[in-house]
């Protein structure tokens, strides 16, 4: 591969293992995954619980370490770091978008998205980040006064407030229903198209793959199918 291509690499995992506990009773969440994900992509992660998406996703987020193989962002091992690099990777590059949205009650929208401005090494404005996702009227509304999908682009204003390069999504329109949810897969499109961020997105709603650059079918801990879409479907055309 040439160093042009190599540049245009976020992540590479090579023979990507996790196995969670010993002997007979052992599981093996991922089993030897081989991947390429390029910088600005969305990519959506597909398959059934259990099949390893989420433990792929934990182990680029820094948030877990394989059991054997590499995994490495823009050429740096993550397998290899420290854990207080891996504190530093998450903080300066990654940001989190959970199926739940973990707010903290007592704070406003804009006091929620500022826990992350105020530790951030190059943040966005808070009220600015609440304004890409179409929240500029609700920045001083609780959770409480705000419905499931406000909180959930709450929550994604937080995690893009920090100007992440990457965004992991794990099941981001899980607790939706479908309208609400392709409000939130619009903001996600909006993301990546207005900031560059390369996303991934874990979820078992197959319909959502529609909308992405590839497609990774994940079962028993490996990747079956690779889709690329040549066309990218409009977020609002979504059914599922």
């Amino acid at each position: 591969m040439s160093d042009t291509a190599d540049r245009n690499i976020a992540f590479r995992t090579r023979g990507l293992t996790k196995v969670y506990g010993e002997g007979h009773s052992a599981v093996h969440a991922l089993r030897g995954v081989d991947l390429d994900i390029k910088r600005g992509e969305i990519v959506v992660l597909l398959g059934p619980s259990g099949s390893g998406k989420s433990t792929l996703l934990n182990i680029l987020g820094g948030l877990d370490r394989s059991t054997d193989g590499t995994a490495s962002y823009e050429g740096q091992n993550l397998s290899t770091m420290t854990d207080r690099a891996l504190t530093t990777y998450r903080r300066d590059h990654v940001g989190f978008v959970f199926q739940f949205y973990n707010l903290m009650p007592s704070l406003t929208a804009r006091e929620n998205v500022e826990l992350v401005t105020e530790i951030s090494r190059d943040p966005m404005d808070s009220d600015a980040a609440l304004a890409l996702v179409g929240l500029r009227e609700r920045v001083d509304h609780f959770p409480a006064q705000l419905s499931g999908g406000e909180q959930q682009r709450v929550a994604i204003a937080r995690a893009v407030a920090k100007q992440p390069a990457v965004l992991f999504c794990d099941e981001p329109t899980g607790a939706l229903d479908s309208q609400t949810g392709r409000a939130v897969l619009r903001v996600l499109r909006d993301v990546n198209d207005k900031l560059g961020t390369t996303i991934l997105i874990v979820t078992h709603a197959a319909a959502t793959a529609a909308m992405a650059d590839r497609v990774i079918h994940f079962a028993d801990g490996a990747i079956r199918k690779v889709e690329i879409n040549e066309t990218r479907t409009e977020p609002e055309e979504i059914h599922w």
